[in-house]
């Protein structure tokens, strides 16, 4: 039996760019339509590596995961995860990395895979499909990219958003009802949906629905611009306390805005450090 550290605190999805990203935001804004539906805005922060560990020192962050975004070429793909990886190898018991592909490139996708692979990269995601223009349905296409995230025990992680409510800059079309097709085609993978997976713990009410999600988790990234304190109440009961990652989607919001939510639901110890850390620290197989 494995004992989780109870004062541990993971923080499920985090994001950074390279200083040269930063500096020379107008270019990628150019070249790229997912940073440049995210970064037009120049309040929208960029934040290095340098500044997630200041961050997490400030808040207390044990440990962050750093996911990448769904860039619409190969070559981003490969220059921001250079970036992840250059960052996990400078903090290699602070950071964890997940790497990005573009599906479309198919044989050169893969082959960053088992790259990222080789240097320390533990997921893959965060995909963007309706940006990066390919179709989590598409069981054909997308069978040789789980295969091998599949052989080398990665977790896929998604976006997801709602299909209601508020619009936002991001908020994109990967529904429930995109998401679900795709974790029936693949009950094995361990996936986990972005922002309470779009509201996909909801439909938890539905046997089959409840059943094939044995593998799905679903992270809080962005959680108080998206729905009530309530939510996590919520999906404890619909899907039960296993199934929450905690992260803060930072640099959009610091871990400690979150943490405040939390602390303030007077959850059950227990349930508290499963969220915090206890599902973490199982999925990435971090012992005390």
């Amino acid at each position: 039996m494995v004992c989780y550290n109870l004062a541990m605190i993971i923080d499920f999805h985090t994001h950074v760019f390279s200083p040269q990203i930063k500096k020379n935001r107008s270019k990628y804004i150019d070249s790229d339509p997912c940073f440049a539906i995210l970064y037009s805005n120049p309040k929208a922060r960029l934040a290095t590596a340098d500044e997630l560990i200041a961050s997490m020192d400030k808040d207390g962050v044990d440990i962050s995961v750093i996911v990448n975004y769904g860039w619409t070429t190969h070559e981003m793909c490969v220059e921001t995860n250079d970036y992840i990886l250059e960052s996990i190898a400078r903090y290699p018991h602070r950071l964890i990395g997940f790497c990005s592909v573009q599906p479309n490139s198919y044989e050169a996708a893969i082959a960053e895979i088992e790259r990222c692979v080789k240097g320390g990269i533990r997921g893959v995601g965060e995909m963007r499909p309706d940006v990066q223009l390919f179709d989590l349905r598409d069981e054909e296409m997308m069978k040789p990219f789980i295969e091998v995230i599949a052989r080398h025990r990665l977790i896929l992680l998604t976006h997801a958003s709602e299909p209601v409510g508020h619009e936002y800059p991001g908020k994109g079309g990967i529904t429930p009802d995109m998401l679900y097709p795709f974790i029936t085609s693949f009950p094995n993978l361990t996936i986990v949906c972005a922002h309470w997976g779009g509201g996909l713990p909801f439909y938890a009410l539905m046997p089959e629905v409840k059943q094939a999600m044995t593998n799905v988790f679903f992270d809080t990234a962005a959680s108080p611009f998206l729905y009530s304190p309530q939510i996590y109440n919520q999906v404890i009961q619909l899907v039960g306390a296993d199934k929450i990652l905690f992260g803060s989607d930072y640099p959009l919001l610091t871990p400690g805005q979150l943490l405040k939510e939390i602390n303030s639901l007077d959850l059950p110890e227990e349930t508290r450090s499963l969220i915090l850390s206890g599902n973490a620290q199982r999925l990435l197989g971090i012992k005390d």
